[in-house]
Formats: structure tokens, sequence, C-alpha cells
């Protein structure tokens, strides 16, 4: 299994309804082991962060309103890559461990920003 991340948008009558990513895109936020070993490590609960170590315990939901805040909790992530990087268990080489996470990342970013545009929420699950 994988993690995925969608964006949502809330309709009129309160109902939430995930989008699908855009074709040729990604959606792929890691692997599901990384809801431990990477997004709630505690090297990424070091730095401050509050959304992504939700997910060592459950799907993360960010609400519309809170997506700029998201967005700059990636950017802490992004700031702090190589800390995580060297703080979390590599599944091969170090250097296709930080690739991985940078993707993950940057593919989150993208539903994030993409979120805050529209004015709908992000989903990891």
């Amino acid at each position: 299994m994988s993690l995925s991340v969608n964006v949502f948008v809330v309709d009129a009558d309160g109902k939430r309804r995930v989008q699908d990513a855009p074709v040729g895109r990604s959606n792929s936020a890691g692997f599901e082991s990384w809801r431990t070993r990477v997004w709630g490590a505690e090297v990424v609960r070091s730095l401050g962060a509050s959304f992504f170590p939700v997910l060592a315990d459950a799907d993360l939901q960010v609400d519309p309103a809170q997506v700029p805040e998201f967005l700059r909790e990636c950017l802490l992530l992004r700031e702090n890559l190589e800390r995580i990087v060297s703080e979390t268990e590599p599944v091969r080489t170090v250097e296709e461990h930080r690739g991985a996470i940078s993707k993950r990342l940057s593919i989150i970013e993208e539903a994030a920003s993409h979120a805050g545009a529209i004015g709908g929420g992000v989903l990891i699950w």
C-alpha cells in the first residue's frame, strides 16, 4: 500500500468531494510505512510540524482554511530535508531516500497549492 494525496472541495451542501489527481500527475505521498518512518518521525515532530505527524496515527485532512499553514509546514520540511533524510531510515541509498522524500513532498506541495487556488482542502490517506 501507499499513501495518496488528493484535493477535496466542500459543496454547498457541506459534502466533501475528493478530486482525482490530474491526468499524468502522481498522487503518491509515499509508502504506507512513511506514516511513522518519515512524516511521523521524531525529526519531523522536533521541527515543530503539526500536520504531517498526524499521519502516524490517522489519515490527514487539511481543511481549506488550513491550507496556507500546511504549505508553510511543507516549506519547513523542504528547508530541513537533509536533516529529515539523515535522521530517518533509508530503504535503499541515502541519495534514493533523499530523492524519494523530495519527490513525494513536491507532489504534496503541488496538491496543496492547487487546493489553495480553488478554495479546497488536502487529504493524505
